[in-house]
């Protein structure tokens, strides 16, 4: 089965003139805050935009036929063309001059992952941090589309399940064509964006910053235009109760917020993830809330605006928001939590690796896994006693089949000893064990801020440029599902047998 390498650039070509659309948008800004880069974001747009149409123009006599070699090509190395053009507005403007600096920045905003290395992010020209919230708003639906429309059809680490309950091509889901379900998708998730622009706004930030966070936070991205990210907004609850909500829908199902919408509010407590993601945020946040409450050392924790502590509204406020921040991998912060106590520095490494609903814009290993694995361990007892019973894992009151089963099996396996590797990577740079780990599972995890030296308060300029490539490795296959990368390690692959 050869590579059909014309579709392939010609997808590349589409991307690329996305890339540079958006830019061109950005440059927009530019020349509305006359920030003084509005030409070098133009140039750098316009590059784009002709190596897209070139590209486009020189393959487009392809075939039709898109197999599923093609498709993990498309998919793994579409999001490296993005990165690679979106680091050219940090370059040509010079907010980020350096190469490696650049492509850390725009892989960790396409990847959603939020992770950077500007130090003071409060200089840089507006209309480059528009074009960097814009990298997580187009990465963050890019994985909707991928996670409900065309991992599932490459049979992906068990993004089968999810089709289960996602658009897909048969009768009973959504709408039977990929295209029409991304416009449904692409819609609710703008709505969204629009709906919570506008009530940050109203709640007292400015439309530049409102219009940003909103970006970013229907990503579960959490790159922020203050350096002391949404801290800055100590000081207005009602600015983080506003992301709180839309961090919480982010992390759900985007196909629920359509049955939401449809008035099929039953199929969204009926949903078994749902019910489990929903009862993960309460159970945790409480936790968070007891032990902030008898534990906590707030001394230096707050990054900016006094807070009065107690059991009460604020304990429960940073609670919430920051179990809703590590959870849905947005990454958002509203206080130094590794300085509250041991104990919630180690809950919250831990929550790394949780993550959001499937079909969400969140990373990690979402809940739907957990919740098969956790089924699946439980009939393993009931299999011992009774070793001649067919007992299928059921989900949504179906049977889960078993390939399916052995698929989140080996997916969590895969992922583990990713997070090993990945942590011994950052160890053989000198990085110490707790930074070294916390690295490896936020950059996995697509989180942002880690612990250690690379904590909430923390940006990751001081790791080593080897060390960075090596994070934004992690970032990708992460965020692409382990498998969808990794196979392109395999000579198989690449085999024309």
């Amino acid at each position: 089965m050869k590579l059909n390498y014309k579709i392939i650039f010609h997808f590349f070509g589409l991307l690329l003139l996305f890339n540079g659309g958006f830019i061109l948008l950005s440059t927009l800004v530019s020349l509305i805050y006359k920030d003084g880069v509005t030409f070098k974001l133009f140039l750098s747009g316009l590059v784009i935009l002709l190596i897209g149409l070139f590209a486009m123009y020189y393959t487009r006599k392809h075939k039709k036929e898109l197999n599923k070699r093609d498709g993990y090509i498309v998919v793994s190395f579409g999001w490296i063309v993005m990165a690679l053009s979106g680091s050219l507005p940090y370059i040509l403007t010079e907010s980020i001059p350096n190469f490696t600096d650049a492509f850390f920045e725009t892989i960790s905003g396409f990847t959603t992952t939020g992770a950077s290395i500007l130090d003071d992010i409060e200089t840089v020209p507006k209309g480059v941090l528009f074009w960097r919230s814009l990298t997580h708003w187009i990465g963050g639906m890019g994985i909707i589309v991928l996670a409900v429309a065309i991992l599932p059809l490459l049979g992906i680490g068990g993004m089968q399940l999810f089709a289960a309950e996602a658009p897909g091509p048969s009768a009973d889901k959504l709408h039977p064509r990929i295209t029409d379900t991304a416009k449904r998708l692409w819609l609710i998730y703008f709505g969204y964006t629009v709906a919570e622009t506008i009530l940050l706004q109203v709640a007292g930030m400015s439309f530049f910053d409102a219009i940003n966070h909103s970006m970013s936070t229907l990503s579960t991205g959490g790159f922020s235009t203050k350096n002391a990210s949404v801290a800055h907004w100590n000081d207005k609850p009602i600015i983080q109760y506003i992301i709180i909500v839309f961090m919480f829908l982010a992390g759900t199902n985007f196909v629920l917020s359509y049955f939401a919408f449809k008035g099929k509010i039953k199929k969204i407590y009926q949903d078994e993830e749902f019910k489990l993601y929903f009862k993960f945020i309460v159970i945790f946040t409480c936790i968070a809330a007891v032990i902030i409450y008898f534990k906590g050392d707030f001394s230096k924790s707050t990054i900016e605006h006094p807070m009065v502590w107690g059991f009460g509204e604020s304990t429960f406020r940073h609670a919430l928001f920051q179990v809703l921040a590590i959870v849905t991998t947005t990454g958002f912060v509203s206080a130094d939590y590794t300085l509250w106590s041991s104990f919630l520095t180690v809950f919250f490494f831990g929550l790394m690796f949780l993550g959001g609903s499937a079909g969400s814009t969140s990373g990690s290993m979402k809940v739907v896994r957990h919740l098969i694995t956790i089924k699946n361990g439980f009939l393993e007892f009931k299999r011992t006693l009774h070793p001649n019973a067919i007992l299928p894992v059921r989900y949504n009151k179906r049977s889960v089949s078993g390939e399916i089963v052995f698929n989140i099996l080996g997916f969590f396996i895969l992922y583990m000893l990713s997070f090993i590797v990945g942590a011994l990577g950052f160890s053989i740079m000198n990085i110490d064990f707790e930074s070294a780990i916390g690295l490896a599972a936020s950059s996995l995890g697509n989180v942002g801020p880690a612990i250690g030296d690379f904590g909430p308060v923390n940006n990751y300029a001081a790791l080593p440029s080897v060390g960075k490539w090596w994070a934004a490795f992690l970032m990708l296959i992460g965020r692409l599902e382990l498998f969808t990368v990794l196979i392109l390690l395999t000579p198989f692959f690449w085999s024309n047998r």
